[in-house]
């Protein structure tokens, strides 16, 4: 088994062969994939070495010790967070050495296109169709014999689909059958001609989010992941990775939002009130629970995929940033009320501590509802942690065609 030491080893060669003050970023990242020191939980030939998920953190201590260059995580969150775990158990050999290595390197980006506007937060009601058509001609080259898939929709709150090049994609696939059932996951690309994406302006006033039409798009069978109508399974991999990392994100002790509220309190000492400081060494205290929290969770996981704890820290992360990010502009007063600038841009991903106060207390508002809505989540805490009843669900039998719209 893969021990620190040959790790450290491995990592050290790397550096050796591919010296990164003297390699491109793109070669060092592809190089480092290919000697199974992305992500080394991952197969070999994957990006990994089959070895223990928690010795990533050895790696990635000698590699940024020695100034190598990341794969900016946070632009391809949706990727390494959401679509590679799912590629990885569900997808065919093919599919998994295509498409994890420019994931990783972060050459193609990836979104989710989940949620919908008739849907709501219940997401099995989706309606987006995918019907099968054998005789049709896709025009990528990696169709297959299996024929393609056609797909109609809408899909909505759509984080990075103005940048991604691959995406996620869930759809009806049989009308017939109670609405869980009838689920097919497939990966979309998304340069189709089918594709529109569309954005939607938020209350910071950037279109972050979009919104996209799917018109005829096809799909080869190839790119489905899991069987036909096991699409409910297959999202459930995507979803729980989703809310780990969201809510389980690794930040040192002061970091996040906690850190701009602190220091706001230690740079100006001329808008402390008693009140306030309670309540913000209050809320310091529920930050570093939810840190330590988060460390415990990253444990659990070097033994499988997450559970419904994910959720947990998902629903905690939208709370505290939101308290947080209400007492940073209280702490400010009238300076709190500021807003630099609200313009109409698309950006590649969200920066929440390069920004100002009014910024931030804005954009946490969506922290309730992106990656499961504080609802679904209270619900998910409740039957599957604590195991109480669950609510009555009449529809869950019914075909999904006979469900009231």
């Amino acid at each position: 088994m893969t021990d620190a030491a040959e790790l450290k080893a491995r990592t050290q060669a790397l550096l050796a062969e591919h010296p990164p003050a003297e390699t491109d970023r793109l070669d060092f990242l592809r190089a480092r994939f290919d000697a199974g020191l992305a992500w080394v939980h991952y197969p070999v030939g994957l990006g990994g070495l089959d070895a223990p998920r928690s010795l990533q953190a050895v790696v990635d201590a000698e590699l940024a010790a020695a100034g190598a260059p990341d794969n900016d995580p946070r632009r391809i969150g949706i990727g390494l967070g959401m679509a590679a775990p799912t590629l990885l158990a569900y997808g065919s050999d093919e599919v998994k050495s295509r498409f994890l290595k420019p994931l990783w390197t972060g050459e193609e980006v990836w979104c989710q296109l989940f949620s919908e506007p008739g849907a709501g937060s219940d997401l099995a009601a989706l309606g987006t169709r995918a019907v099968r058509d054998d005789g049709g001609t896709s025009r990528s080259n990696e169709a297959g014999s299996g024929g393609d898939w056609v797909v109609d929709g809408q899909k909505v709150w759509t984080s990075s689909a103005h940048t991604a090049r691959w995406a996620i994609l869930i759809a009806r696939t049989d009308p017939d059958l109670p609405k869980h059932r009838g689920i097919t996951y497939f990966v979309c690309d998304m340069t189709d001609p089918g594709v529109e994406v569309r954005p939607l302006r938020q209350i910071t006033g950037e279109a972050e989010f979009n919104e996209v039409f799917l018109t005829g798009v096809r799909i080869p069978d190839a790119h489905r992941l899991g069987e036909v109508g096991d699409g409910w399974r297959v999202a459930q991999t995507t979803l729980m990775n989703e809310r780990v990392s969201i809510g389980g994100a690794r930040i040192p002790r002061e970091g996040g939002m906690i850190g701009k509220a602190a220091a706001v309190w230690r740079d100006r000492p001329d808008l402390r009130t008693h009140a306030l400081h309670r309540r913000l060494l209050d809320l310091w205290v529920d930050a570093e629970v939810a840190r330590l929290t988060g460390e415990r969770l990253r444990q659990q996981l070097v033994a499988g995929q997450p559970g419904p704890e994910g959720s947990a820290m998902k629903l905690g992360f939208a709370r505290l940033n939101q308290a947080i990010s209400g007492l940073e502009v209280e702490l400010l007063a009238d300076e709190g009320l500021l807003y630099g600038d609200w313009t109409m841009v698309r950006p590649d991903l969200v920066d929440f501590t390069g920004r100002d106060a009014g910024y931030r207390y804005l954009r946490s508002k969506g922290n309730s509802i992106e990656g499961g809505t504080t609802e679904v989540l209270l619900n998910i805490v409740a039957e599957r942690v604590l195991g109480l009843p669950p609510e009555p669900r009449n529809d869950k039998d019914v075909p999904w065609k006979d469900l009231a719209r």
